[in-house]
């Protein structure tokens, strides 16, 4: 049976056999056969070992043990990884639905943090050259209300100018 390594993506096996200088393979036997070939006899004789009771069954811990040994293994391949991360995002982010309630969750978590948003808050500040100010800003309860303007008062200095000149 072959290496998970020696197949692609779609599960085709890839080894390759050598040959000889007369074409003679030189594997024989059950490694000469396909990889399909060889699946379907070890699986007959995974189920006549069942039946017969001579099977090894796994504990609860024992396949955990060796998921987890396996699991070791495959996350050594980094190319391999970054595949399976990009497939499963492109396959999430098409679920604009998913996606905006995972960006709801998101905002609600962040924003109950008072002390990571007043931080978020100052370095805003700072990018805009505002000094970084340490002080919290006024909420809207202790904001005094704008008064409202006449409608044909002037509104920028260049208006103001205009109509005194």
């Amino acid at each position: 049976m072959t290496d998970d390594k020696d197949r692609d993506v779609q599960g085709e096996d890839t080894t390759e056999t050598s040959n000889d200088a007369n074409g003679a393979s030189d594997q024989r036997g059950f490694a000469s056969m396909d990889g399909q070939k060889q699946r379907q006899i070890a699986s007959k004789g995974g189920k006549a070992a069942h039946e017969k009771g001579t099977a090894h069954e796994f504990t609860p811990d024992e396949a955990r043990a060796a998921g987890r040994k396996g699991g070791v293994v495959v996350s050594q391949n980094r190319s391999h990884m970054a595949e399976i991360g990009r497939k499963g995002g492109e396959r999430v982010s098409r679920d604009r639905r998913h996606m905006a309630e995972i960006g709801r969750k998101g905002g609600e978590a962040v924003s109950g943090d008072r002390q990571h948003m007043a931080q978020i808050g100052r370095k805003g500040g700072e990018s805009r050259g505002e000094g970084g100010v340490k002080t919290q800003p006024p909420r809207r309860s202790d904001v005094a209300p704008r008064p409202e303007a006449p409608q044909n008062a002037p509104r920028t200095e260049a208006e103001q100018i205009k109509k005194a000149g």
